[in-house]
């Protein structure tokens, strides 16, 4: 009898438990009914006040909330499912979705083409807007943010799978997962400020999108391009992706991209190329970054080439290149970067440093050898003896870099060396030493 009564306090106490985790449903008035109300092509300017989800859009109609209106799922499914082409959802606040991944359950699914979702509100739903299949779609200054959960177990802010020629533009999201593009070509990806994620925005097999003017803070990695080819990431942000995996921007078997005019500052390892570019007879092009304050400038994780680095800036960076398991980068294109350790002279007053800027790698670095010490990097100790191995080698140092034609001053790079610059882009090259001395201060 007392085993009995044991066992039935366990199940009482873990029934209480699960019921103290579910969201009680929504009291508030259903919207659907004046939804469905609304004619093709109408407008709804629904009334101030707090309704019930979900909500399901299948004709294209506006729905405006004018900055009033809030629709709580209750905990259940998605807030706003919109399946149609051509409707507009906006200056709504949208909450509480449930939390099923299986589901996707979002504060905005989106399963349709010209649709557009803007300046919204959307927090507490595990995922923001979800877009599958859909196209022409514009997600533009919207607030998204996800349940309060561990970081992986989160929802994606935005996320696009097999989604072509959307608009991604003027979101702020924080505190989510990440924001995904997968199996996904020619997206728009502009002025968004990613913050407090794992992945600021995560490439799987998508080709030709345009990642440019956002700004990444405090994720653990910035952007990661994976099997995605020819995609575009130019006038970015990249700042404090911390922690031992921490990545600015990261390449795996990615071919055929231009990285330009990016700052990635203050991250574990600014860049990371594997196996990139992968496709044969193509070239991924860095060209006038600034690379600076991190605690590797950039990483290949094998012995790679055919990647081109041009005019990029090296600041303050605890080291400047490695390769895993020993080997070179100097099979790649180096032309033209300013090194702030560059130990030469400019004899002929040229701008250009008169002897290569070279990089060696000595046998006896620990912290490369072993994952482990990684921790003690940047240490007295392991310092010393990188100092005492430079020192006195006990084997000729592999070289890692050679730039012919090292920069002596940051200031030196003038727009009308591209042939393909932009405006912007030029105001951005002239502006770069000023942008220095604001981060060193």
């Amino acid at each position: 009898m007392i085993i009995r009564l044991f066992l039935f306090s366990i199940v009482l106490l873990g029934s209480c438990a699960w019921a103290n985790q579910v969201t009680e449903p929504s009291n508030h008035p259903p919207l659907q009914p004046l939804v469905d109300a609304v004619k093709k092509g109408g407008t709804l300017i629904i009334p101030p006040g707090t309704y019930s989800g979900p909500v399901y859009v299948e004709q294209s109609i506006t729905l405006d909330g004018q900055g009033k209106v809030t629709i709580d799922a209750g905990g259940k499914g998605s807030v706003v499912v919109l399946d149609t082409d051509g409707a507009v959802l906006k200056n709504l606040h949208l909450t509480n979705s449930g939390s099923h991944h299986n589901d996707l359950d979002s504060g905005v699914q989106v399963r349709g083409n010209f649709n557009v979702v803007k300046d919204n509100i959307i927090d507490n739903c595990l995922f923001g807007v979800d877009l599958q299949q859909s196209e022409n779609n514009i997600v533009r200054r919207n607030s998204i943010s996800s349940k309060n959960e561990e970081l992986g177990m989160r929802g994606d802010a935005i996320r696009l799978w097999y989604s072509f020629f959307n608009k991604i533009t003027d979101n702020t999201i924080s505190n989510s997962r990440d924001m995904v593009v997968w199996y996904s070509k020619n997206n728009i990806i502009h002025n968004n400020k990613i913050s407090g994620g794992r992945y600021g925005l995560h490439f799987m097999y998508s080709q030709f999108n345009d990642v440019q003017f956002n700004e990444y803070y405090n994720n653990s990695v910035g952007i990661f391009l994976m099997y995605s080819d020819s995609v575009v990431v130019k006038n970015n942000i990249v700042s404090h992706a911390t922690g031992a995996a921490g990545i600015g921007i990261g390449f795996k078997e990615t071919s055929d991209v231009v990285v330009e005019n990016n700052q990635i500052l203050f991250s574990s390892t600014g860049l990371s190329i594997d196996v990139s570019p992968y496709q044969p007879d193509t070239k991924n092009r860095f060209i006038n970054n600034l690379i600076a304050f991190n605690g590797i400038g950039i990483r290949f994780l094998a012995d790679w080439r055919d990647n081109i680095f041009k005019n990029n800036h090296f600041k303050a960076n605890i080291t400047q290149i490695t390769v895993s398991g020993g080997k070179t980068a100097n099979r790649n294109e180096w032309k033209g970067n300013y090194w702030d350790d560059y130990e030469g002279f400019d004899l002929d007053k040229n701008g250009i440093g008169d002897t290569p800027h070279e990089i060696y790698a000595y046998a006896d670095r620990i912290w490369q050898d072993v994952p482990g010490a990684q921790f003690y990097k940047g240490s007295a100790i392991l310092e010393l003896i990188d100092f005492l191995e430079r020192l006195a080698p006990f084997s000729e140092p592999d070289l890692l870099v050679s730039d012919h034609a090292p920069l002596m001053n940051v200031n030196l790079v003038k727009a009308d060396e591209y042939k393909n610059a932009t405006e912007v882009e030029a105001e951005l090259l002239n502006d770069l030493d000023s942008r220095l001395k604001r981060y060193i201060q």
